[in-house]
């Protein structure tokens, strides 16, 4: 079976940066589940997985823009502490802060009384990014899963919808 959209998929992956640090991986651990066509995965990354199928191995460079996007020196900016769900905000920590049609997720760069300077850019945003993935399953979403646009876990949801 090929990859495609309304297609749930398993991938092992290792995420490596411009330099060959590696980012993240879950090789030895357990696979990623993703729905594909739904944007869960950088663009340029789903583009390449389209019509793949099992035991293939994709190798993805991407510049950062067709990964997390360019860093955007508008997302620096001060907030104040009040947006924060926090009750100590700490430089350093990534918050969810409420913005503007929801809630975003933001670095602390700094603490000046009541404000706090943010960073919102995506941590990978400007980098350049390597995946290694391998496909491990294939297979057609459920009716569920397509109408609520990710793959459900094997033993029932593992989250709850409001």
């Amino acid at each position: 079976m090929k990859i495609d959209d309304k297609k749930a998929v398993a991938i092992e992956f290792t995420l490596e940066d411009g330099a060959g640090e590696t980012i993240e991986t879950n090789v030895g651990k357990k696979p990623l589940w993703y729905l594909h066509g739904q944007g869960a995965l950088v663009p340029g990354l789903e583009k390449e997985l389209t019509g793949k199928g099992v035991g293939d191995v994709v190798d993805v460079k991407l510049s950062a823009a067709d990964g997390y996007g360019e860093r955007d020196e508008k997302e620096i900016r001060n907030v104040p502490l009040r947006k924060f769900k926090a009750p100590r905000v700490q430089v350093g920590g990534r918050y969810q802060i409420q913005v503007a049609g929801g809630t975003q997720v933001v670095l602390v760069k700094a603490v000046n009384g009541d404000y706090a300077q943010v960073d919102g850019n995506h941590p990978l945003a400007g980098k350049a990014l390597h995946f290694n993935v391998k496909i491990v399953e294939v297979r057609d979403a459920t009716a569920d899963e397509q109408e609520h646009g990710h793959v459900h876990d094997a033993d029932g949801h593992g989250h709850h919808h409001h």
